[in-house]
């Protein structure tokens, strides 16, 4: 049986930089991925990599921006007031919050700059603008 739209599939996967370092892996989960196939709850890349495979079948693949977390947009990178910022603790360039958005999803924000007046904040994904690489293999197609 090979995967299609709408099928649930298991899967052991790996995610890497183009520099090898791994960013993800279902064994840092520390179970296979499960998902069913054509409801959007993955990255467009990895969703098209799994159709077509069959059970016990492993590929490696590579995700240009596009058909992952997309490219950085400049747009999502914003002046927040220091009134508007976590009063309790020392805030530094490269640490991440978790801003809550108006409904009610958390993202991470990564400060890109700080002064006396607020924080300029990248909402982008923390692999916006990354090319990945995924070794994915099937376990499971129902």
């Amino acid at each position: 049986m090979t995967v299609k739209k709408g099928n649930k599939v298991k899967v052991e996967y790996t995610g890497m930089l183009e520099d090898g370092k791994v960013f993800d892996s279902s064994e840092k989960h520390g179970k296979p991925l499960e998902f069913k196939t054509g409801e959007g709850n993955m990255i467009k890349g990895f969703e098209n990599a799994v159709m077509g495979m069959k059970k016990g079948e492993s590929k490696e693949v590579e995700l240009k921006p596009e058909e992952a977390y997309g490219n950085k947009k400049p747009e999502l990178v914003r002046e927040i007031p220091r009134d508007k910022l976590p009063q309790e603790a020392e805030l530094k360039a490269g640490m991440v919050l978790g801003m809550t958005l108006p409904n009610g999803m958390q993202i991470p924000a990564k400060i890109v700059e700080i002064n006396e007046e607020g924080a300029k904040l990248d909402l982008n994904h923390p692999l916006a603008g990354k090319t990945l690489k995924f070794k994915i293999k099937l376990l499971e197609v129902s």
